[in-house]
């Protein structure tokens, strides 16, 4: 099988790295803690507390998992490479754009480490498919679920 790498800007990598080491080192040793203290209070077929702290093992546990498995198979894109000297927007680009009248800031990012609420937008989503690969003062379309709508590039940093 031939796999390729998910490209992840330097600061998502970092990001990524924090939330697995806080989840190793602090979440689960608390959450095991938890289990046992729980544990210790008798008959575990109505424990509560015993059954709620489980399932946080379990969501903790499967969250670990997930970033283990993202962050072996990363490309991590160093700052000069993945911002294109002569304007064109890739990964790690932060673009500012006229998105129907108003001004939008996006970061364009790798799928694991997009966040569109905070304007961390994926390569791979319609917006950044649209954006990749243009420069300042180019138009973009953006095929939405409301009809296709125009972006013009204002800055790209």
């Amino acid at each position: 099988m031939d796999y390729k790498a998910t490209p992840v800007t330097r600061e998502g990598f970092e990001r990524l790295t924090a939330e697995l080491q806080d989840l190793t080192e602090v979440k689960r040793p608390a959450i095991v803690a938890a289990v046992a203290e729980a544990r210790s209070h008798g008959d575990l077929r109505e424990n509560a507390a015993y059954d709620a702290a489980r399932q946080d093992q379990a969501m903790i546990e499967k969250r670990i998992i997930e970033l283990e498995s993202m962050l072996r198979n990363v490309d991590v894109l160093d700052d000069s490479a993945s911002r294109n000297a002569n304007g064109v927007i890739g990964v790690g680009s932060k673009v500012t754009v006229d998105f129907d009248g108003e001004e939008e800031l996006y970061t364009l990012v790798g799928a694991i480490e997009a966040k569109p609420t905070e304007g961390l937008i994926s390569t791979e989503s319609p917006i950044g498919r649209a954006l990749v690969g243009k420069k300042v003062g180019d138009s973009a379309v953006v095929e939405t679920p409301g009809g296709s709508t125009t972006l013009t590039i204002r800055d790209v940093e």
